[in-house]
């Protein structure tokens, strides 16, 4: 009887632990969870298509467009790469002058032989001259890897030999400030020249770009920018009154007839 009270218990404590232990367990981040204004850990270790150790202080050195890939994906990744080198042929800025591209591969299982594959399928898939120096493919580490995704806000699951994840480019500022994300795997050519153009906004910029930055807003729950009505009104109503100041005072007065 003695023994059936000990296996009793021993049960009930093994139970209570299994049911402590899910209730503690936490389930993997899965998604793309924003962290604007947070900042890359620059010093992290990767190597790049040339099989090259280097790390990201080296490498981000003007806006830089992330990307979170694994080149052997059967999904959304190709599609995602593929919308990238489309978008590199139609912004009007460029590649490896004004902006980058860096794209990471999240497999530790994946090395530099096949980063430069794909780096040479996606390069010749821009029709204008570029510079193939400004669009990187890394492979690294885990470590590495979960560093960079994790500041990043980028969470992928295992899935057997693939992965589940999402697609999302994320830009980055010289100094590693994470600035905007455009989310998904099509992308409207304005969007991303105006990410840029905030990424870069640190150096002062053409005319043109500060303009487009004042008239236009970014708006965080859909990851676009629109025109600010209220900026362009102002200033619509500012530049008609001056104007007609300028009129009443300018306008040639009337001599008095005798």
């Amino acid at each position: 009887m003695r023994v059936t009270w000990v296996i009793l218990v021993v049960l009930l404590v093994g139970a209570r632990s299994g049911f402590a232990e899910s209730d503690n367990a936490q389930p993997r981040q899965l998604g793309v969870v924003e962290k604007l204004g947070n900042y890359i850990p620059l010093d992290l270790e990767f190597y790049n298509e040339n099989g090259q150790i280097v790390t990201l202080r080296e490498t981000i050195d003007k806006p830089t467009i992330v990307t979170f890939v694994y080149y052997r994906c059967p999904g959304i990744c190709s599609p995602l790469l593929t919308e990238l080198a489309d978008m590199v042929d139609k912004v009007d800025m460029e590649l490896g002058k004004d902006y980058q591209i860096l794209t990471l591969s999240f497999d530790h299982r994946e090395k530099p032989d096949l980063a430069r594959e794909k780096k040479d399928n996606y390069i010749s898939a821009v029709d204008k001259p570029i510079d193939p120096n400004g669009w990187h493919f890394f492979t690294g580490d885990s470590a590495n890897i979960a560093a960079f995704t994790d500041a990043a806000g980028f969470y992928f699951v295992p899935d057997s030999q693939d992965f589940v994840h999402a697609g999302a480019l994320i830009f980055v500022a010289k100094d590693g400030k994470i600035t905007r994300y455009v989310n998904g795997i099509k992308y409207l050519p304005f969007t991303i020249k105006m990410a840029l153009i905030e990424t870069g906004e640190g150096k002062v910029g053409p005319t043109i770009a500060q303009f487009l930055r004042f008239c236009f807003s970014y708006n965080r729950e859909s990851n676009t920018y629109a025109l600010n009505l209220m900026r362009v009104g102002a200033v619509s109503v500012l530049a008609f009154a001056i104007g007609f100041v300028l009129f009443l005072t300018l306008k040639p007065k009337k001599k008095p007839t005798s």
